[in-house]
This record gives structure tokens, sequence and C-alpha cells, in this order.
């Protein structure tokens, strides 16, 4: 009879509409182009009983074992902290933190604080957009939010800029109390191993899935501490190299810990290639498993992009100052794109392959058009090359020198520029970079103030030198002064 269900033990004809309608619908929910494979069973947390004793395993070992942060409780503190961690290190972080709220203690200061401010306190922290938008968010709470911070993940990240799925669901869950997971790196890391995840784990749908686990996952009565915890677990212990297996406080849930010990059955690219269109979480077939990296099969990540290489051509400009210290000329680079708003010394990007006499004369006009005289590019000293990975671009930088015997008129339509002593350098909002082009790294003999320096050896005629605030020259052969 139509509509009569039960299986086929239980001795029930289904009449041919019933069968054909549900191979309909079975053909509906298959057969979709382009659909993604639902993942296995093996993939996922799926038995209630499991999930339970893996989240009190997890925080009680978090009670036990949680590293004493300066954020941990703060409102405020764990946003602060959260867009600081984000490419950053907890250990690099901590002095940043600590100076920033000393110097701003609530909203409203660092509301009213100016981007110069927040650049040289950023400054050496790297990604300095995140500092711009830190403070673009407080201004927007103090002005347009009545000083009240948004309460939920998704009023979070759709109110505050720079504030992305995590750092919300960070904030929502660690300050007021929203039973909602994380996903970041080292949460990535510890689910791709508890469940045998394989894919590339940038890709979006795999970070689909693993989302929808961290709020399976999620405690529902301490889901803040359990995202710490789980973090901590995988900044910890679930490290990338080398991990802790023995000390893991869940390895008893962990299948690539079990696949490495032989301990039961776990999923495989052979066993959950038989789903249709594949399994979306095992490692590709052309990748398989590599008994020799154990449990760091897990997570796989797609081959890194190489960095744009970039060459820019950067002049220091150098005086005698009213005390008789040298002093330096920096100019501010745009309120928009990479190192947006900090200080540099004059810089030109260069054209690929471009000889070095064409980049000494680029830089000699590009000197004349800012400064509004003559510049010739035979009075550039060529120092040498600095080299600076960020993270998408290999930057190097061909430093010259360019002493001036008196102040120099700068055209008012340029980049805000000033003299700066070498103290008052490192007070400013500069990237490291920069530092490195002064030469906080150079360590080159010295010749007594007022002798005149010598090359090297005679086959470095281009060969020049630096005054110090201590008087002396340093003297560099240029073709060995390639610094890292």
């Amino acid at each position: 009879m139509p509509g009569v269900s039960g299986g086929a033990a239980g001795g029930r004809r289904r009449s041919s509409s019933s069968l054909r309608g549900r191979a309909k619908r079975a053909r509906r929910s298959v057969e979709v182009p382009g659909a993604p494979a639902p993942p296995p069973a093996p993939h996922l947390f799926s038995d209630p009983a499991e999930i339970e004793a893996l989240r009190g395993n997890l925080l009680a070992w978090y009670d036990r074992c949680k590293r004493d942060l300066p954020w941990r409780t703060l409102v405020r503190g764990v946003w602060v902290s959260e867009i600081m961690l984000q490419q950053t290190q907890v250990a690099t972080v901590i002095d940043y933190y600590n100076r920033w709220m000393q110097k701003w203690p609530t909203l409203q200061a660092l509301a009213q604080a100016s981007l110069e401010e927040v650049n040289e306190l950023w400054a050496g922290l790297g990604y300095y957009s995140r500092g711009k938008r830190l403070q673009e968010a407080a201004r927007k709470v103090v002005s347009e939010l009545a000083g009240q911070m948004p309460r939920t993940a998704e009023d979070l990240q759709k109110l505050l800029p720079g504030v992305g799925r995590y750092t919300a669901g960070a904030i929502a869950s660690i300050s007021y109390g929203q039973a909602t997971g994380v996903v970041d790196g080292n949460v990535i890391r510890v689910l791709c191993r508890l469940r045998c995840i394989g894919a590339d784990s940038s890709s979006p749908p795999v970070i689909d899935r693993l989302w929808d686990m961290a709020n399976t996952l999620v405690d529902r009565s301490r889901p803040g501490d359990f995202n710490q915890a789980l973090m901590e677990l995988g900044a910890t212990v679930c490290v990338p190299k080398a991990p802790l297996c023995g000390e893991c406080p869940v390895k008893q849930h962990c299948r690539a810990r079990r696949r490495v010990s032989g301990e039961g059955a776990v999923p495989d690219v052979e066993d959950c290639g038989k789903c249709v269109g594949g399994c979306p979480l095992c490692p590709p077939a052309t990748e398989p498993w590599d008994s020799s990296l154990g449990v760091t099969n897990f997570p796989r990540k797609a081959a890194k992009k190489q960095p744009r290489v970039v060459k820019t051509a950067t002049c220091v400009l150098e005086r005698r100052g009213c005390h008789g210290a040298p002093e330096y000329l920096i100019v501010q680079r745009p309120n928009s794109g990479l190192l947006a708003g900090l200080w540099e010394f004059p810089s030109l990007l260069l054209a690929q392959g471009l000889q070095e006499e064409k980049q000494q004369e680029a830089l000699a006009d590009h000197l004349q058009a800012w400064m509004g005289w003559p510049v010739a590019a035979g009075d550039l000293q060529l120092i040498g090359e600095v080299v600076h990975i960020f993270s998408h671009i290999h930057q190097t930088y061909v430093v010259y020198s360019l002493p001036l015997d008196g102040d120099v008129t700068l055209d008012p339509a340029s980049s805000p520029s000033r003299w700066v002593t070498e103290e008052e350098f490192h007070a400013s909002a500069v990237s490291t970079a920069m530092k490195k082009v002064l030469g906080d790294t150079w360590a080159f003999p010295s010749f007594p103030l007022g002798s005149s320096p010598q090359p090297l050896s005679p086959s470095t005629p281009s060969s020049g030198h630096r005054l110090l605030r201590d008087g002396t020259f340093h003297v560099w052969d240029h073709r060995r002064a390639v610094l890292r």
C-alpha cells in the first residue's frame, strides 16, 4: 500500500509508487552535479558519550596546566590580545599587550589616540593594519555603540572592523559565554589529528567542516574555557613538529595516534574513497600516509605560494644635527597599502631587471623631484642590500647613502617628513626592515672621525662610510653587505 513504511525484514511489500518516490529522492540527494560528498562518520564526532568525555578531559587538563596569560579575564583584553595574536606568537605579544593596555587603559583612551601613536607602539609586531583596525573599531564602539561592545559572535563580526569569524567567536565565548566554537591554526591542527583529516586544511570546504566540528565539541557550560583549552593544547602539546602525544589529555580520542600505534581501525583513503565522489577529508591519493611522519601527517596544507619578488631603492639622507650627532630624514608612507602610515627612508620601487646604474639614476631623479634641488646619481653611495621577508613579499632594499652639508627645503606637496636622531628613529613608527637599513645588524671596522675611510680592498672602489653617533666611521664593502 502506498505510504507503508518498514524494512524488508518486516515482510511488508512496498508499492511501486512508494519505491519510485524513494528512488527519486535518493537521486536528488546523491546526484546533484558538483555537490561535495558528505564526510564519512569516522571523520566526525557523532558519539555523545565520546564528546562529553573529551570535554571533561580537556577542561580538567586546562584547569591544571594553562599558562598564566595577562588577557585571560579582561573583556577588552581578550579582544586586544586576539587581534595581536593573529599570525604572531604568544611570547612576542605579551610585552606589546602590556604596553598597549598601560598606554590606553580604556576604549575611550584608544579612540582618542592618533594613528601615529598606534603605529609607534605596534612597530615591530608586523601586519600593521591590525593595529589600525583595532583603533577604528574602538572609535566605532565609543561613537556609534555608546561604548558597549557587541556581545555575540554575529554582531562582533558584523559591527567591528578587523574582527573576523575566529576573533568574534573567541571574544563571544571567552568574554560573554556564548557557546560558539573557534577555529585557528592550533585548533585546525588538533582537530585534523583527532579525526585524521588530511585534505588541504586551508581549503574552504575543509575549513567549513572544521567549524562545524568546533561548534559540535564546544562545552555549553564553559565555552570560553573549552576554546582556550583547545588552543592551548595546540600551542603547547599538539605542536606542529614533535608533538607530546604521551602528555595529551585527549589522546584516547586521537585517531592519528591510533593509526601510528596500531591500536584500532581508523579511516583510510581506501576506506573513505568508497563514498560517492571520494572522501572530502582524506589526503589525496597522490599524497599517501607517510609512516615516518607519524601523527604529523596531519594536517596537510597546500603548497605555499612563492612570495612576490620586489626590489626597492632606499636612500639614507644624513646630516649633522645641532649638537653634532647625525640625523636622518624619514618620510611617511601612504595611509593605505603595505606598512600604511609608517615612516621610512625615502624609497622608490624599482622595475624588474633594472641595472645598477639605472637604479641609481632613477633614485637620484626621485630624490630631485621630491626635494626640489639637483641630485647627481654619482653622489649616491651604494651601501649594499637588505633582504626582508614579508608573508607574501620577498623584499630587497638596495641601500644608498647621501650625506648633506645642511638642511633641505622639502616640497610641501610631498609626503610628510622630518629629521630624526638615531634614538628618535627607533622611537618612531618605523618597520623592522627600516631598522635593518639603518644598520642595527652592521658590524664593520671603525675609523676615527676626521680620517679618510679606505676601501676594504682595491676591488671595491664603491665602498662607503657612515658617520656614527660615537664619532667614528663605519666602513663597508658594498659587495659583501647583504644583510638579513
